[in-house]
């Protein structure tokens, strides 16, 4: 009954979640090792390895008796062995001077926008709004050139696609709010201003990542895009909206909201193929008022995304 015992306890004190063979020394890490030998001379463990002692011939057990009845923890897992590094290649398929030349292109107008963004946020540090929100008007021009490029070339990529994201959140998603921020220095309170521009850097990182894994849809937007966003903020800043200050904070976490909502929201492609009476009305009115004429339009673009859904529901 003792040697039983003994027996026992020493295949329970086996190292837990070890794999099938035997123990080698590379198996263990030098702090692991140590305590392992601790255990091994404290409870006798030394003696399965031996041939003649800590086994009793009698009974007929070996090593692979020992290890067939080792308890494995489900909590850590036996580790598979390491791939080998491969290597992605960033351009999918033929890799020709040309298509590198073109793939290079389309990335180029990609950092672009990133350094436009960057710059927008040393001049709104230095106070120079107008000229921050021109820098924001030119990162939306260079974020439509390079994904139009990539569809035209042929070098649309799933590197691409992460390198716009990316360059998005840092342009509209943190330039932006920091150049809003800039520009309502002095007319509105110091903490109002900051959650309003806060939650436009939080909603446009939810805004993009829900993009990047959700289905695309080639008629609709689910929420006003991350891009258009910052394009209505910039221009706002840019032109000088003469509106108060609180209705400017609440104008700004309004379209945060908006960029998180579910709301179907009209892509430029469908709002091209509009009658073109109907883009005379905006022109003749920005000759007139300018100002008055971009509150109207991102109003009525806004109020679109509940009128599309209320009326995708009725016809469900």
């Amino acid at each position: 009954m003792r040697r039983s015992s003994t027996f026992a306890r020493q295949v329970l004190l086996v190292r837990v979640g070890r794999r099938d063979g035997d123990l080698h020394p590379g198996d263990l890490s030098p702090t692991e090792h140590r305590y392992a030998d601790r255990q091994r001379r404290r409870y006798g463990l030394d003696r399965l390895s031996r041939p003649t002692l800590g086994v009793d011939p009698t009974l007929g057990l070996d090593r692979a008796d020992i290890d067939a009845v080792v308890p494995v923890s489900p909590a850590m897992p036996p580790m598979a062995q390491a791939d080998e590094a491969r290597s992605i290649p960033l351009l999918p398929g033929e890799r020709t001077m040309g298509r590198r030349v073109k793939f290079g292109l389309v990335n180029a107008c990609t950092l672009a926008s990133l350094m436009l963004g960057m710059l927008a946020i040393f001049l709104a540090m230095q106070g120079e709004v107008r000229m921050a929100a021109l820098c924001l008007i030119a990162c939306v021009g260079f974020d439509g050139l390079d994904g139009a490029l990539a569809r035209r070339l042929g070098v649309a990529s799933p590197f691409g696609a992460q390198m716009d994201s990316l360059a998005d959140m840092c342009s509209f998603g943190l330039a932006a709010p920091v150049v809003v921020y800039a520009s309502l220095a002095g007319s509105v309170s110091t903490a109002a201003a900051a959650v309003a521009c806060a939650l436009v850097a939080a909603c446009a990182a939810i805004r993009l990542a829900r993009f990047n894994v959700s289905p695309k849809d080639g008629r609709f937007f689910c929420g006003v895009p991350t891009t258009m966003a910052a394009a209505v903020l910039a221009v706002t800043v840019a032109i000088g909206l003469p509106v108060p200050g609180a209705v400017l904070v609440a104008g700004v976490a309004l379209l945060a909201f908006a960029m998180v909502s579910s709301f179907p929201y009209a892509k430029l492609a469908r709002l091209v193929k509009l009658p073109p009476w109907l883009w005379l009305a905006p022109v003749i009115g920005a000759l007139v008022d300018i100002r008055l004429t971009f509150a109207l339009i991102v109003v009525g673009y806004l109020v679109s995304g509940p009128v599309l859904w209320l009326r995708q529901r009725r016809t469900a």
